[in-house]
């Protein structure tokens, strides 16, 4: 895999702005009490629960703080005794662990079904082709030299990336080429940094403005990977606050804003 370097941190410093505002949003919201719940989110929510956690507060008048990471990060900093008090994960998997070491409150639920896209930076002699015959082609003819991905080992998105990229046959030989960010969210900041010719990322993110104005993307058909199926469940030490905003997440507000961001919710297709 190809190591990060140091020319690559540098032009990825414009998209960092986006994160860090995504993730510190709730945080930086006025007169948040020391006692707000802390919410674990895989990052291919950032920008869908930036604006439900607003439309919660508007409704409630309480907060939350959310932290995003690769779902398989959060579990393990949940099982390391992180005081998170909701987990919205990527991956049913990960509730299932939790569930498992008895570190969860009830069930877990699925809340939202996610998409995969194909994202291009702008001067990538790649195209934002459905059909991934462009980037297949560009594999064998070396105008492929980086593909941004999420790490597959903890990050679904990435395991869905790996995925697509078997369903093509493609994924021995782009193993030379694999740029892999911890999570969804920094393989998008790799996408857009201009040193990347194309990125394998959540729908999501891809139309976020801080990346879907560096560049095209295409959603990629679900039927090349295993359904990217978001589960949620409450933790052994979650309040109120956390139950009410677990309960806020299948109001049809919150169903239309995960829905603005490229997810399906349940009873809704896109």
């Amino acid at each position: 895999m190809i190591q990060i370097n140091k020319q690559l941190h540098r032009r990825c410093a414009g998209l960092v702005v986006f994160l860090v505002a995504v993730s510190g949003a709730a945080a930086t919201a006025p007169a948040i009490a020391a006692d707000t719940p802390v919410i674990a989110a895989a990052s291919s929510l950032s920008g869908a629960l930036e604006e439900i956690s607003r439309g919660f507060t508007r409704s409630t008048n309480e907060q939350v703080r959310i932290s995003f990471g690769s779902s398989g990060n959060l579990t393990r900093q949940i099982i390391q005794g992180a005081p998170f008090e909701l987990f919205l994960s990527a991956d049913e998997g990960y509730t299932n662990t939790l569930e498992s070491k008895g570190l969860v409150d009830g069930n877990s639920e699925v809340y939202a079904v996610g998409r995969l896209a194909l994202f291009i930076p702008d001067g990538s002699s790649l195209a934002a082709d459905r059909s991934f015959e462009n980037l297949a082609r560009a594999l064998t003819d070396g105008r492929l030299r980086r593909l941004a991905i999420a790490n597959p080992e903890h990050a679904p998105y990435g395991r869905a990336a790996r995925e697509v990229l078997e369903y093509h046959h493609l994924w021995q030989a782009a193993q030379g080429n694999l740029l892999l960010g911890e999570n969804v969210a920094q393989a998008a900041q790799f996408a857009g940094s201009g040193d990347v010719d194309a990125g394998i990322v959540s729908a999501s993110i891809a139309q976020e403005p801080a990346l879907a104005d560096k560049g095209s993307h295409v959603i990629l058909p679900d039927a090349w990977h295993t359904p990217l199926e978001h589960h949620m469940v409450l933790l052994g030490d979650a309040g109120s606050v956390a139950h009410a905003f677990r309960s806020y997440l299948h109001d049809e507000a919150a169903n239309a804003i995960f829905q603005k961001f490229g997810f399906s919710t349940p009873g809704h297709t896109q």
